[in-house]
């Protein structure tokens, strides 16, 4: 009897030993599963490459009919994650957009209307270029001479526009007659890469603009609409009236969305703008109190992937790797980026958004838009 007790006992050690061992071994692999399954943002890009090499003319451009800009974005994306400046799908990129060059210095289509955006695009790749190890052009002279006219159609005195003007400082498209947020934006960080900080006039002026488009009543910010929101985050422009592209108050004010309250906090810190200053404090806020990469918060699905890069550039500006929402969630913005950029890429390897508002419907703007973001996430 003890002896059928003791092969009993030993029967069920082994099972459960066995048992044990292939819990173990199952748990294993589905850890390296999950680990194997974790997107890289390097695997990304590398999608996305193989997508661009088929959609580019046979000048190297992308999107032509759009002029330089797309061609820039693309350019300045595949260069920031990594790619040889001596690869031609680089090199012929580049090379088409610094054909863009105008006598006046600008760096646009002859006859454009975006003047101000195109040579923006156009010198933050050529500076990349420039940059890039393996250079064998450095674009001083292009660069230097498109400063100077980004500098000569900022709004200022010189247009009439002193500093109690709601335009003072701002810079914009052609056909609006007024400044906006997203143009003075891509002129800071066109100013931004050449390395221009809080000393330089230009800067300040900008920074005076970026101010008057926040929905804070502060020192520096005294409009019409300053108080009527009061929430810290950002609008379009304050200029000609007041836009918001997600509409109005009840009161009058001029709503906050995401990608311009990301696009000025950007632009406050690239112009010098320290942690502890109350617009950047009031900024942070907003961005904490409505965290998403579900939506562009404010306005939609409409300009997601423009909201993506902007999303990351910033929070990539104030440094720090996580982010605590408004219900106390950390999170850390780089690898949610990475995995929702992980979903939404087609099987091409391009994204496009479905909502066709700011172009965004063509691949190759919104796979430049992501390129861009994925440059500010680990590649690991």
């Amino acid at each position: 009897m003890r002896l059928q007790s003791v092969f009993v006992l030993t029967a069920l050690l082994a099972t459960l030993t066995n048992s044990a061992g292939a819990q173990e071994s199952a748990t294993a692999s589905t850890a390296a599963a999950s680990t194997s399954a974790k997107p890289s943002a390097g695997v990304l890009v590398d999608r996305a490459v193989g997508y661009l090499e088929t959609t580019r003319d046979e000048k190297g451009a992308f999107s032509p009919r759009l002029g330089p800009a797309v061609t820039g974005l693309v350019a300045t994306g595949l260069l920031r994650n990594g790619r040889s400046i001596s690869d031609p799908l680089v090199a012929d990129a580049v090379a088409y957009v610094a054909g863009f060059a105008q006598p006046d210095g600008g760096i646009y289509t002859p006859d454009s209307m975006y003047r101000n955006y195109e040579t923006c695009i156009a010198m933050q790749c050529l500076k990349e270029a420039a940059e890039a190890p393996g250079a064998k052009k450095d674009y001083a002279d292009e660069l230097a001479a498109a400063e100077r006219y980004l500098k000569g159609i900022q709004w200022d005195e010189e247009e009439g526009h002193g500093v109690s003007s709601t335009s003072y400082g701002g810079a914009g498209y052609g056909n609006h007659n007024r400044p906006d947020l997203s143009n003075t934006s891509f002129l800071i960080d066109a100013l931004h890469a050449l390395g221009r900080g809080e000393d330089d006039p230009a800067m300040q002026k900008a920074l005076a603009f970026v101010s008057r488009t926040q929905n804070l009543e502060t020192e520096h910010n005294t409009t019409e609409f300053a108080a009527k929101v009061n929430d810290g985050g950002f609008y379009y422009t304050p200029a000609a009236g007041g836009s918001s592209q997600a509409g109005e108050t009840d009161n009058g004010g001029l709503r906050s969305y995401a990608s311009m309250t990301y696009a000025g906090l950007k632009s406050m810190i690239y112009a010098g703008v320290g942690p502890d200053d109350r617009r950047v404090k009031a900024a942070y806020d907003w961005v904490k109190n409505h965290y998403s990469l579900d939506e562009n918060p404010g306005m939609g699905t409409s300009g997601l992937y423009y909201y993506y890069h902007t999303f990351a550039k910033a929070l990539d500006a104030i440094g720090e790797p996580t982010i605590t929402d408004s219900d106390g969630t950390s999170h850390d913005w780089r690898g949610e980026l990475v995995a929702k950029l992980a979903a939404e890429q087609q099987p091409t390897g391009a994204w496009v958004n479905s909502n066709d508002r700011w172009l965004e419907s063509d691949p190759n703007l919104a796979t430049a838009y992501a390129l861009l973001a994925l440059s500010y996430c680990d590649a690991d």
